[in-house]
């Protein structure tokens, strides 16, 4: 008799670590790790749409990982204290709007920008405050910037070397994600060809040195608060990774070697079903094409591992009390969709970014989650719903359909009904969706189907079809003003006082010389980590980094369309 699907998963949770905890209900009810029948899927089985391990959170929870950066280093590192000294499990990197377009604090044009959206890095003495008392060794760090994220990634490995790191033992993700700032958020310094190379080179880069440590972070959260449909987040972000994907291929990597450092980004929005179903699609349709596709033969290549935040744009300036719900509510759906961690959002962050109350909030619903709901007992208790799974299928199916298009776009007549075929192409060394990619962000296909949608959902709720409360309906609150984060004027003038002091302080002839060889590197397609490092080093500024690579490549422009 041949062995079941649920005999293959026993055997495998069996033989996994598991968690010392209560696995009962709140009435003391034991409930097993998992529930299907002998032959539907299990947990840890491709394609993975029940989850990447066969014991569910039973093995290991979540990582609570929460966004905090404002002001300066020094007011960001006391919140990162606070959110690990209160139960946080990794942190996760706000940059302020100068160093995510990669300028310097003292630039022009981040006059009145400096840490009000995140906190303000001009070099790597900035990131040596910003951990200070923080072992990089010890605590996954996430960076969420994308632009300059190259020279943002060699100032946080020079300021863990000044700090005793073997930086071969980093642990962490930073975003990277170049296409998706054309699709929505807008924040590039180059052309695409550039910052590809950049991302090649990363990729490159930490495949040899730092194993672990996972360059690439493909955010669909940005494509999503841009006012996307769930099955375009789901569709346009795998995109973007079979992108890179084809990328690391381009350079002649491993897939089994490089995918792994591939992460996911996701939004959880409000609508419940929804989202968790749009979860448990995006493990099923990577694990395929990875297998089918880019021949990925481990599971680790083949696992989408995904950080989720709650959505942002969900949040109402209108009674912002109600945040906490709909953030709770959303952060659950991540949780039952199997995210590998999560971020909740604060009720004030229409308003300004997070007090202190308002972050430990945060914090305290996903601790809430974890420690009194019973969630974490079995793995997809969903899975098998004919509702969650009807909706996994129709977001899967929306999302090949938007696939086809953007093969199209890259003049290929294959649909992802071909995957063998399309294999074929992709060993002939035809990179058929980054050619997709770059024709539909030349032409303004992504951000004109995002504003599409966004336009729907906005009549939908003048027209009162869709509702928010305290927005278009249910408007009476005896709600109050809310006491709101300010970061002081005072935070730029001592950030723009201390980066002129570190200048005067460094040797200039030895900075020059690094922005020199950097230069000399990125003419002669050498791959620019170990250069840029070395300016690090040497104390050269993000902004003079940047700048250099600006003269060499030039800046990109979006075409105006109407």
């Amino acid at each position: 008799m041949s062995e079941s699907a649920r005999d293959r998963w026993q055997s495998r949770y069996e033989k996994s670590r598991v968690r010392e905890a209560d696995f009962t209900t709140l009435s003391g009810l034991d409930v097993e790790p998992a529930y299907g029948t002998d032959d539907s899927e299990w947990p840890g089985e491709f394609p993975f749409t029940r989850g990447l391990y066969p014991t569910g959170y039973r093995g290991r929870t979540w990582t609570i990982r929460q966004f905090a950066g404002f002001g300066n280093a020094q007011q960001t590192n006391e919140r990162y204290r606070m959110i690990l000294g209160r139960g946080g499990g990794g942190l996760s990197v706000a940059f302020d709007m100068p160093t995510l377009m990669g300028r310097d604090s003292d630039d022009p044009k981040s006059l009145g920008e400096v840490g009000h959206c995140g906190v303000a890095i001009d070099s790597v003495a900035d990131m040596e405050v910003l951990f200070d008392g923080i072992d990089l060794g010890d605590v996954t760090t996430s960076m969420t910037i994308s632009g300059p994220a190259v020279p943002v990634f060699c100032m946080m490995l020079v300021a863990a070397e000044r700090a005793g790191v073997d930086t071969r033992t980093l642990n962490g993700t930073l975003q990277t994600d170049i296409f998706k700032e054309y699709i929505a958020q807008k924040e590039w310094l180059f052309a695409p060809e550039p910052h590809l190379k950049l991302i090649g080179d990363l990729m490159e880069y930490c495949a040899a040195n730092i194993p672990a440590y996972k360059p690439l972070s493909v955010s669909g959260y940005h494509i999503r608060e841009a006012g996307s449909t769930a099955a375009q987040e789901l569709a346009f972000t795998l995109a973007d990774g079979f992108g890179y994907v084809e990328l690391g291929l381009s350079r002649g990597l491993d897939v089994d070697v490089f995918a792994p450092g591939l992460s996911f980004f996701f939004d959880a929005h409000v609508d419940f079903f929804e989202e968790i179903a749009k979860f448990r699609a995006a493990r099923r349709i990577w694990a395929r094409w990875m297998r089918d596709v880019y021949g990925a033969q481990t599971e680790k290549a083949q696992w989408l591992r995904f950080h989720t935040q709650t959505a942002g744009v969900s949040l109402t300036a209108q009674q912002p009390y109600n945040n906490v719900v709909r953030t709770g509510i959303e952060a659950l759906s991540a949780v039952l969709g199997g995210t590998n961690s999560l971020h909740t959002n604060a009720l004030d962050e229409t308003l300004a970014l997070p007090s202190e109350q308002a972050a430990e909030i945060a914090l305290r619903t996903q601790q809430v989650i974890m420690e009194e709901t019973g969630v974490v007992n079995v793995a997809d208790p969903l899975g098998g719903s004919w509702y969650v799974e009807a909706l996994t299928d129709r977001l899967e199916a929306e999302a090949t359909a938007i696939f086809d298009k953007i093969l199209a776009m890259g003049g290929s007549t294959l649909t992802s009904e071909q995957p063998e075929q399309i294999a074929e192409a992709v060993r002939n060394g035809e990179w058929l969706v980054t050619r997709g990619l770059l024709r539909g962000i030349e032409e303004g296909w992504f951000m004109s189907e995002i504003a599409e949608a966004a336009f729907q959902y906005q009549v939908a709720l003048e027209k009162r079809e869709k509702r928010i409360v305290g927005v278009n309906c249910h408007e009476e609150s005896v709600t109050h003003d809310l006491e709101i984060l300010r970061v002081s004027h005072e935070v730029e003038v001592e950030q723009v006082r201390a980066l002129g002091a570190r200048r005067q302080a460094r040797d200039e002839a030895s900075v020059r010389a690094t922005l020199d060889r950097m230069v000399e590197a990125a003419r002669a397609g050498e791959n620019l980590l170990e250069p840029m490092l070395d300016a690090c080093r040497a104390e050269a500024t993000l902004g003079e980094i940047c700048d250099a690579l600006r003269a060499e490549w030039g800046e990109y422009r979006e075409p105006a369309r109407f």
